[in-house]
């Protein structure tokens, strides 16, 4: 079984290869400013590098930005502690200074990493599991935006899915993406009426076990006010790892410049 090393490791690798800075540099008290990439190692969530990025593991933050944008973020970075960077006065700064490059903050990622042993979870719920082909004919419906990806996407495709089921409806499903091969991250959707009764706590759980068993890594994310989710991710068996957020174009040109 892998290690919470193993695991820890992999991940700040990851997070080097994505921010264009050695691996160690996340656990630094002082903060980072890098040149955007687009390394091939990436999660690919996006086809050309981010004209601003950021991820603290809770010491100092590494931002990595385009060159032009660096000038104004060491001015803006510099005496600041790297997790405040990330409270709503200092995105006030920053999101003020990316409208005027034409961008702006998009979503801020809360991501946890799984504890390393198996959770063996037992249940009497009526479980299905789903391979990538039984996938496809989910997509492109509206009732599971977070277990599974809006269509396929072979750049991080669904790779295995879990429904409880009540009768032959489904109640719940959570999926897995291979963000990169080694690496799966868990979403879930319970539908109305069947929420507050333990589903996505067993179906998270038992996928988590299964993307192990397989050989990958899961994770997970939500954001900042889904406490939901949060209690779903720490109940199956994970922990609150780091934070990310990314900006992106601006399509509002009414925001004064």
């Amino acid at each position: 079984m892998i290690t919470r090393e193993d695991i820890w490791t992999r991940f700040r690798q990851q997070l080097g290869w994505e921010f264009n800075c050695a691996p160690d540099m996340f656990d630094r008290e002082e903060n980072t400013i890098t040149c955007s990439v687009l390394d091939e190692r990436r999660r690919k969530f996006s086809d050309k590098p981010f004209f601003l990025q950021m991820a603290t593991l809770g010491r100092g933050t590494v931002i990595s930005a385009d060159a032009e944008f660096h000038p104004w973020l060491r001015k803006w970075a510099n005496g600041k502690k790297g997790i405040w960077l990330f409270e709503q006065h200092n995105f006030y700064e920053l999101e003020c200074e990316l409208r005027k490059h034409g961008y702006k903050i998009s979503l801020t990622h809360h991501m946890f990493l799984p504890k390393a042993e198996l959770m063996n979870i037992k249940t009497n719920l009526n479980i299905c599991w789903l391979e990538q082909d039984d996938i496809m004919k989910f997509y492109g419906k509206d009732e599971f935006p977070n277990a599974i990806c809006d269509r396929f996407r072979p750049e991080r495709p669904d790779v295995l899915a879990v429904v409880a089921l009540d009768g032959e409806k489904i109640m719940g499903m959570a999926g897995c993406s291979a963000d990169v091969p080694d690496l799966w991250q868990i979403g879930i959707d319970v539908l109305p009426g069947y929420r507050g009764h333990g589903v996505a706590r067993t179906l998270v759980t038992l996928l988590r076990d299964e993307a192990f068993r397989r050989g990958a890594i899961p994770y997970y994310g939500t954001s900042l006010s889904n406490l939901a989710s949060w209690k779903t991710a720490l109940s199956s068996g994970f922990e609150p790892a780091w934070v990310e957020t990314e900006a992106r174009e601006d399509k509002d040109t009414t925001f004064a410049k």
